[in-house]
């Protein structure tokens, strides 16, 4: 953990929107900026590459959703033929998203390392609908929820199977700061203004360090997530004492908060999808068979104290 600038000495602000962020969750949860209707013609000829990476991609075949961007194949095992390319025209294939070696990031879940069984229920609870987002509208939550409907339950099994075989890493640097430089929403996340600091408030703003390796979806992407001073401190408290409901987060996520038999693991992951995952319990949009233990966690959290639950899990080595 990084703290931010000590120079900083920013007042909180707090929402004067309160409990109504309760039934869709806060806009800043929600980045958008993603692109217009109106997207220009990829380029198909031009070979681009990566540092470290020995592949090269054209700029359309790293906007098309049907093709996993690997450009470090040696870093995972072979992906069976649902992650690699989507198996339907127009579709995604699911290390598009996901990317090759299940990362995830921020807009969506990291499928790495987390228990094949898990990945099948929960899709399978988007299709029937007993799991949705916060924001049905959002561009990612409408994407997954269309993908659950349509994948056919083999390819499903063989990704969950693959993804559960790969060693999650965290890129996420958990930063307490006053203050952030200024946000501005970009494909589901922030791209700041280093000289444009502006009071965060009770936030997660989590940008990545090179946003156009990030648009390249280069899997070795940092992002760095501001969060309130004192969140991770706070975070370790209310995850070792259950707060409201007296549950500790360990019971059911395990030690360090990397997994065991009733919860998956979620220590070093994106805190902003954390966040909206506690939203998304509270307002009860999940109710797949382990949702129900959740709701009654979450039932009396305020968003600041998710905030800092995220923050602290996040802040964890996986």
């Amino acid at each position: 953990m990084f703290r931010g600038d000590p120079r900083l000495n920013v007042a909180p602000i707090i929402s004067a929107a309160g409990a109504a962020f309760l039934a869709l969750g806060p806009d800043w949860a929600f980045p958008t900026g993603a692109p217009s209707a109106s997207q220009p013609q990829w380029d198909s000829t031009q070979r681009i590459s990566r540092p470290g990476s020995d592949q090269t991609y054209t700029e359309a075949m790293i906007h098309d959703g049907g093709l996993a961007v690997d450009w470090r194949p040696a870093e995972h095992s072979a992906m069976p033929a649902i992650v690699a390319r989507s198996s339907k025209p127009g579709g995604f294939a699911c290390g598009y998203c996901h990317l090759p070696a299940g990362e995830g990031r921020p807009e969506n879940a990291s499928l790495a390392g987390l228990p094949p069984d898990y990945i099948v229920r929960q899709v399978e609870a988007l299709k029937s609908g007993k799991r949705t987002n916060l924001r049905p509208d959002w561009v990612p939550a409408r994407l997954m929820a269309g993908i659950a409907k349509t994948v056919d339950p083999e390819d499903l099994r063989a990704a969950a199977a693959y993804f559960s075989r790969q060693t999650f890493t965290s890129h996420v640097r958990v930063v307490e700061s006053a203050a952030t430089p200024r946000p501005t929403p970009a494909a589901f996340v922030y791209v700041v203004s280093g000289a444009d600091w502006t009071p965060l408030g009770q936030r997660i703003i989590e940008t990545p360090a090179d946003f156009k390796a990030f648009e390249q979806r280069d899997g070795h992407v940092a992002y760095t997530a501001f969060v309130p001073v004192g969140a991770i401190r706070r975070g370790r408290a209310l995850a070792g004492t259950g707060g409201p409901n007296a549950q500790s987060c360990t019971l059911c996520h395990g030690l360090g908060l990397r997994g065991a038999a009733s919860g998956p693991p979620i220590a070093g992951r994106s805190p902003s999808y954390i966040f909206r995952q506690l939203a998304a319990f509270r307002a009860k949009s999940r109710r797949e068979p382990e949702a129900l233990v959740m709701q009654g966690v979450t039932a009396k959290l305020t968003d600041a104290e998710m905030i800092d639950l995220a923050a602290y899990a996040a802040a964890l080595k996986p």
